[in-house]
């Protein structure tokens, strides 16, 4: 996650910039104090919680105090917890406060050698010898975290190391190392528990294959991996990952796989696989007719593992699953393979970071790529820093959906932004009619997709107006771009008739003037001349303007393209309070239930 700086008044914003631009990270301001941040807060306390509690890193422009005791309350596990830092006012100091082995030392010093700072680092690991025992490098994990704060103190105390197995980030260091070294470091994949006095780090040198028939059960899958493990001898820890044939990466039982043992699932091509022909235990003509290579398994193992890598489990059948492990001489990189790609369909409301949702923000943080129209990718400010944009005008819809989803099948990350609410009247749609009708290549109807809603026009313009879809409701689109105007008229006069509330979007465009005009007519014929209309433009931005007007005196030439358009029912009434506002809402029927104390004249 991108660290949030945190800042309390607006001197502070100069120095928030440029911790900003140095790690990626947007700026939070307190929102009576500050006039421009990123992501406006109420109160300091409330918001440093809830950023700890999404483990988002923290960046303080604060006094280390002040955020030790907002934090000390949910301090419970050291091995979750984010890096948390406080930075002075002056940038002279950038202090870890929490979080020093999972990322805040070393955020510590990228921020200190941007402002020309001193990191305040205060792990004695770190200073001494120059590495955390209980944060190893990637590519390596500690099987025993809870025994590295004694092996720690004990060299720190003047013991030695002894060194058992391949990891160059250990030889590098500057810890004490000999043959009889009392703290025992141990980096090995076998299968077996630490030592008495030793640490035990797993490499990531095994690479898990999977090949499933479509639909094969989970369950079958990950007993099948997990008896291969065993069987070979090899602990699980040490997973680079599971890797299959690409055909197979929306398979649900390779991802319960991977996500049984915590690692990513990444995919080869069938060309690349078939390059290990020659290394295959059991090639198989049978599965080349069906997949373009002799083996998926062994096939996807060794080509992770590498051409120095080598079959420890060769191909092993369950009844719809098969399985191999090939093992690499060092750690395999993250990067090999191909990743599933991920759509995230996105509402962002009208646009503001006060109306987008935090799920999506998080999306927009995630994603690799940005797809939409360009004002609504303008919109994003911050969140769209970093990211490779692409830009569409207004009526390219379907290209726009299809370059997205395309993008995903070659194993990004991408965000389909909406405005308002990606399902209503938006891409969501569109993007499930295309992988319907066959309108996009195999590889991104194999990408997964997450639809993340947002403010829809319509509820932004009810809450502006006070509460007109108190009862039932429904929206009508005017435009007949893409429907046709005889469905249209029947469903102006049936929810006329019906008596909805009734929010019209695409109320007019530069060619069409006339629905609008049509619907006011029809809605005349069914409910009272007086009968409250929202006129609401520009909504949650610069030139917002909402107003209520009586049905009889709705102006065709008052509405633009910006414009959402609620009628009210017959129901829906009008009140002014005393500030002297206007407000319009629909009563549910409340007010008239026996108790309420508004029944009979006094309601």
């Amino acid at each position: 996650m991108k660290p949030a700086i945190v800042i309390l008044t607006d001197q502070a914003m100069p120095l928030a910039r440029r911790i900003a631009e140095a790690t990626g990270g947007a700026v939070h301001g307190l929102a009576a104090r500050v006039a421009s941040p990123d992501r406006a807060f109420e109160a300091v306390g409330p918001h440093l919680r809830s950023l700890f509690a999404e483990r988002r890193p923290i960046v303080a422009l604060m006094a280390s105090g002040a955020v030790i005791r907002i934090l000390a309350p949910m301090l419970a596990d050291k091995h979750v917890e984010p890096p948390v830092l406080a930075v002075a006012e002056d940038g002279s100091a950038v202090v870890p406060l929490l979080g020093g082995h999972h990322g805040a030392n070393e955020l510590a010093r990228q921020i200190a050698a941007a402002l020309g700072a001193f990191a305040a680092v205060t792990t004695a690991g770190d200073l001494r010898f120059g590495v955390a025992l209980d944060a190893p490098p990637t590519g390596y994990r500690l099987e025993n975290p809870e025994d590295a704060k004694g092996a720690m103190a004990a060299l720190v105390a003047g013991a030695s190391a002894r060194v058992e197995g391949e990891a160059p980030w250990l030889a590098a260091s500057a810890l004490p190392i000999s043959e009889d070294g009392a703290v025992r470091l141990a980096i090995t994949a076998e299968a077996r528990p630490p030592h008495e006095g030793e640490l035990l780090y797993r490499p990531a040198t095994l690479a898990l294959g999977i090949g499933a028939e479509r639909g094969a059960p989970a369950e079958e899958a990950v007993t099948l991996a997990t008896e291969v493990l065993a069987e070979a001898g090899r602990s699980p820890l040490s997973l680079a990952g599971v890797f299959s044939l690409d055909l197979k990466a929306d398979e649900a039982a390779v991802h319960a796989v991977a996500n049984h043992f915590g690692v990513p699932a990444r995919f080869f091509d069938a060309a690349r696989l078939e390059v290990e022909r020659d290394r295959l235990a059991n090639p198989s003509d049978i599965v080349f007719a069906e997949t373009g290579c002799h083996g998926v398994a062994e096939g996807a193992a060794l080509a992770a593992a590498g051409p120095d890598g080598r079959l420890v489990a060769p191909k092993r059948k369950a009844k719809r699953v098969t399985a191999a492990l090939a093992e690499a001489p060092s750690p395999i990189a993250a990067e090999i393979g191909r990743a599933r790609g991920h759509l995230f369909v996105v509402g962002i409301g009208p646009g503001s970071e006060a109306w987008r949702s935090p799920e999506v923000s998080r999306m927009l943080e995630r994603a690799s790529d940005l797809v939409g129209y360009r004002l609504y990718l303008d919109l994003l400010g911050p969140l769209a820093d970093g990211k490779t944009r692409h830009d569409f005008d207004l009526g390219a819809e379907e290209a726009r959906v299809r370059h997205a989803m395309e993008l995903a099948g070659e194993g990004r990350e991408v965000a389909l932004v909406c405005s308002g609410d990606a399902g209503i009247y938006a891409m969501a749609t569109l993007v499930f009619e295309l992988i319907d009708k066959g309108g996009v290549s195999d590889a991104a109807r194999r990408i997964e997709i997450a639809v993340s809603p947002g403010i829809s026009a319509l509820q932004a313009a009810a809450a502006r107006a006070g509460a007109p879809l108190g009862h039932d409701f429904c929206t009508i689109s005017l435009s007949d771009l893409l429907t046709p105007w005889p469905d249209i008229e029947r469903r102006v006069r049936a929810a006329a008739e019906a008596d909805f509330v009734i929010a019209f979007y695409n109320p007019v465009s530069r060619r069409r003037r006339g629905q609008l005009a049509f619907a006011r007519d029809v809605l005349l014929a069914h409910r009272p001349p007086e009968t409250p209309v929202i006129l609401a433009t520009n909504l949650g931005r610069e030139g917002e303007r909402v107003r209520i007007v009586p049905l009889e005196a709705l102006n065709v030439d008052d509405v633009d393209m910006l414009t959402v358009v609620v009628v009210g029912s017959s129901e829906t009434r009008v009140v002014t309070t005393g500030d002297g506002r206007r407000w319009a809402y629909t009563p549910r029927g409340y007010a008239g239930k026996v108790g309420s104390g508004m029944t009979g004249k006094s309601a």
